[in-house]
């Protein structure tokens, strides 16, 4: 990986055999999940899979979050997940599925000491009322999905570079670029001074390429390409129907 980088990598996944090859890489320095992840991973047991995801990471921080759409639920579960482990940081959405606004449990989690790592966010009044609301002197996240937003149709840059200045203002509020979607996203992370940004599987493994030569990448493609024409045994001079 580009040792020049500043921008710390988590890995974004729930397979928990993913994310132990990640741990053992040296690559990231954290992990990060979600509901969506876990579906997609097959997951059945919440709390089961979180404590022993604990376990074998216990010294890199791990992002779990809540499940439930009202505040006090969210507000048990956050209690019974800031149990799981001191390197556990609590995610919670910005808001819940009605629109209601997260400002008020996220105070409530702040004056009980819990890391928090607040989720869905993609608006630069959301990140200025998320750093307001945390607690300069807890660890904590602010995850902006940048590949969301440039889902829409917009740059996300500017919404980033903005995002960057307001948790700026705050030493407990780390900036994270969610949803990344390819490798140069590092790098764009990197220069506008963003802290960490989450990189699936796929992503980190091309770190591990950064740097090759474009000639050499060109001349990969072309025996990629020549692989597969020989598994399907095309023939363009003879055809079957000559």
């Amino acid at each position: 990986m580009d040792q020049s980088l500043k921008v710390k990598i988590y890995a974004d996944g729930a397979v928990l055999e993913d994310m132990i090859s990640a741990y053992k890489s040296g690559f990231v320095s954290g992990f990060t999940t979600n509901p969506s992840l876990m579906k997609r991973a097959g997951v059945e047991d919440y709390v089961a899979f979180a404590k022993e995801v604990v376990e074998k990471i216990p010294d890199l921080p791990l992002s779990f979050e809540v499940f439930a759409d009202d505040f006090d639920t969210m507000e048990a579960e956050a209690d019974k997940i800031h149990t799981f482990g001191k390197n556990v940081f609590i995610k919670i959405p910005i808001q819940n599925t009605k629109g209601e606004s997260s400002i008020p449990l996220i105070r409530k989690l702040q004056d009980k000491g819990y890391s928090l790592n607040i989720t869905a966010i993609l608006t630069t009044d959301q990140v200025e009322e998320t750093v307001d609301a945390l607690n300069p002197e807890i660890d904590n996240i602010v995850s902006v999905f940048a590949g969301r937003i440039a889902d829409t149709g917009r740059d996300p840059i500017p919404y980033m570079k903005r995002s960057v200045e307001l948790c700026q203002t705050n030493k407990g509020a780390k900036l994270l670029w969610a949803s990344s979607r390819e490798l140069f996203n590092v790098y764009e992370a990197d220069r506008l001074g963003v802290d960490i940004i989450t990189c699936t599987p796929a992503i980190i493994e091309k770190l591990k390429k950064v740097g090759k030569p474009l000639e050499q990448v060109s001349l990969d493609t072309v025996k990629g390409f020549n692989k597969d024409i020989q598994t399907l045994g095309y023939s363009i001079l003879e055809s079957a129907e000559q």
